[in-house]
């Protein structure tokens, strides 16, 4: 009995590590402090982080799992390269899956669904978009708020792989975001664009919601394909 409590107690420590090197490579990855393109050696993330080689191995082919990550055997990981290319691919995909998403959650989805969107909106208004008004520097927390309203307008799609489909998108386009650091502020309200897309969804105007919800995305796209080719690419 001793043994296998300890071994379980193993286990659940690795595990653990596991979950923490994973949340901090994501964070570096996504925010740019990993700049894409540059390869990951496991020691000096073991010696970064102060973790060793197994969570954080097992971290890493959880990244690439998610497309974070380009793994190739005996060459490594390496984060996945940002180019226009791939943003346009992005976009598709991500019009593509919550368009199937959000129509499918306005069709079938209750009071649980539009108070979820109307709270998951409310939360998003309260919360400061930058960290001051002089600053382009994004506020995690407005950054969590963000995500998780648009996986409350799919949130009722009635099938958890087109959810996590969606979230795992997000997840990509936020990168492209933080990429692109020199995204202008003005001529943008995105609160405003936020509160009609979930007006017209809860409202059940189908083609309308998932209209704005597109182009929502274009726009996003365009900005970020712009301060893309100013910075050289």
């Amino acid at each position: 009995m001793g043994e296998e409590r300890s071994a379980a107690l193993l286990m659940t420590k690795s595990a653990t590590l596991a979950s923490e090197a994973y949340g901090r490579l994501r964070s570096d990855i996504i925010d740019g402090a990993i700049k894409p393109g540059a390869k990951l050696k496991i020691r000096t993330i073991c010696d970064q982080y102060g973790i060793g080689a197994s969570p954080v191995r097992e971290a890493l082919n959880r990244l690439a799992s998610e497309g974070l990550l380009d793994h190739r055997d005996q060459r490594g990981f390496r984060v996945h390269s940002v180019t226009l290319q791939d943003l346009d691919e992005l976009i598709l995909a991500r019009c593509w899956a919550n368009e199937v998403g959000l129509r499918n959650s306005i069709r079938s989805g209750g009071l649980a669904w539009e108070e979820g969107v109307t709270a998951a909106l409310q939360r998003l208004e309260a919360i400061p978009r930058y960290l001051s008004d002089d600053t382009t520097e994004r506020n995690p927390a407005w950054e969590q708020a963000h995500g998780a309203f648009h996986a409350a307008l799919v949130a009722a799609s009635g099938s958890s792989w087109i959810n996590d489909f969606c979230t795992q998108l997000y997840v990509a386009a936020q990168r492209y975001r933080h990429a692109a650091r020199t995204v202008p502020r003005a001529g943008r309200n995105e609160q405003d664009e936020h509160r009609a897309i979930a007006q017209a969804a809860i409202a059940r105007r189908e083609n309308e919601a998932v209209e704005l919800l597109m182009e929502h995305f274009r726009l996003t796209a365009r900005l970020v394909r712009a301060a893309l080719r100013q910075d050289g690419m």
